[in-house]
């Protein structure tokens, strides 16, 4: 099962058994995991009903913008971590990391109305407490036939032949390629016949102001017929993902920790729905948190030695946008 990927606390033991209990026995439910699978959280429906959450796996369409005020860290203070990330770089640590930063927000929206009226394929509100209006699909499962959805390379739709840009940039192309890769090798752990069906296709997402363009691709592989009745140990295998780590995962997440000057918690999480026959699931991105504070906007992208500051920097702030 590829045990080193398997980085979960004693406490999500019975976390891990109620979910393959639950697939087994045909039982519908969502899941929530953090970051590295530290805490997961499993409703079946009937207990959903009484807990203040809200989630939806169809693209729901949005009538008017919505605006926010953001307070970003300055861009010196971003390239200090950059140059940092630079170094691990050269040193052989890491050679594509995922850098992630909190900027405070405000808006006249609450965390239900934001929910509510956000445009994604995929979102989730937990409570009071954070929304997440993702676009980008973690893993789905259908029959015994498991495919994930690695989303890297993002540009502004309005840039003069952005599609072309975007998918003849070497630089994207190169972080693009490492997060294929560290996914296949993912879907290897609990999978056969892994294949990139679709490499580098296009997507268009809707932004407060602007429309992005971003690549992703699709990869596929065969789980075995009875995975329902290991479904806890599949998918918390996969985790944390890979997408929005890095790779080599285990000694990025390290400089990740190291580097990065906030708790993530469910931010880069995923959140997953079991219909009762299959399995589907999103990054938890593009998302908005509650603290004591205010709100917290939390955004990032992928390094590589090819990397930008500024571009960089400029793609954190992109994605600070209600969609």
């Amino acid at each position: 099962m590829g045990s080193q990927y398997v980085w979960l606390s004693l406490k999500n033991s019975y976390m891990i058994a109620k979910l393959s209990a639950l697939t087994a026995s045909s039982t519908p439910f969502l899941m929530i995991s953090d970051f590295k699978a530290d805490t997961i959280l499993v409703y079946t429906l009937d207990e959903l009903e009484k807990e203040d959450i809200a989630f939806s796996f169809t693209p729901s369409i949005q009538l008017h913008p919505m605006h926010l005020q953001m307070s970003p860290i300055p861009y010196q203070t971003y390239k200090k971590c950059f140059d940092t990330i630079i170094e691990h770089i050269k040193a052989g640590e890491t050679y594509l990391l995922n850098y992630t930063c909190s900027t405070p927000i405000n808006t006249s929206l609450s965390l239900h109305e934001v929910y509510t009226k956000a445009h994604a394929k995929f979102k989730l509100r937990y409570k009071d407490e954070f929304v997440c209006f993702s676009p980008e699909r973690f893993v789905k499962i259908e029959g015994s036939t498991i495919s994930t959805y690695p989303m890297k390379g993002t540009i502004d739709a309005s840039v003069e032949n952005a599609k072309e840009k975007i998918l003849s940039d070497e630089k994207e192309m190169a972080e693009h390629i490492m997060v294929v890769d560290l996914l296949r090798n993912d879907l290897s752990i609990v999978a056969k016949n892994i294949q990139v069906e679709d490499f580098r296709y296009i997507e268009h997402l809707k932004t407060g102001n602007k429309e992005l363009l971003q690549v992703s691709s699709k990869i596929t592989g065969q789980l075995p017929d009875e995975w329902r009745d290991d479904f806890g140990n599949i998918i918390t295998a996969l985790l944390p993902v890979g997408s929005i780590t890095g790779t080599p995962k285990r000694s990025t997440i390290q400089i990740i920790e190291s580097i990065e000057d906030y708790e993530r918690g469910f931010f880069t999480g995923i959140f997953g729905y079991f219909d009762g026959k299959d399995f589907d699931s999103a990054v938890m991105i593009r998302f908005i948190e509650k603290s004591d504070e205010g709100l917290i906007y939390k955004s990032g992208g992928g390094i590589t030695i090819e990397s930008d500051s500024r571009s960089e920097y400029q793609e954190m702030l992109d994605k600070i946008y209600i969609p």
